[in-house]
């Protein structure tokens, strides 16, 4: 079951790659910038408990 919704999820993808490039490549800028925000909170939050 596990693997059939892999490759589900996976033919989905590629589906909306092919069928929406642009709305796809605006959907993965924001997950990277998204997770470009989270990665410098926790940045912050790190040094903010060992000032130098």
């Amino acid at each position: 079951m596990k693997r059939v919704l892999i490759i589900a999820g996976a033919a989905l993808v590629l589906f909306a790659l092919i069928a929406q490039p642009a709305a796809s490549a605006s959907w993965v800028k924001e997950i990277v910038g998204g997770l470009g925000y989270a990665a410098q909170a926790v940045i912050t939050f790190v040094r903010e408990l060992f000032p130098s």
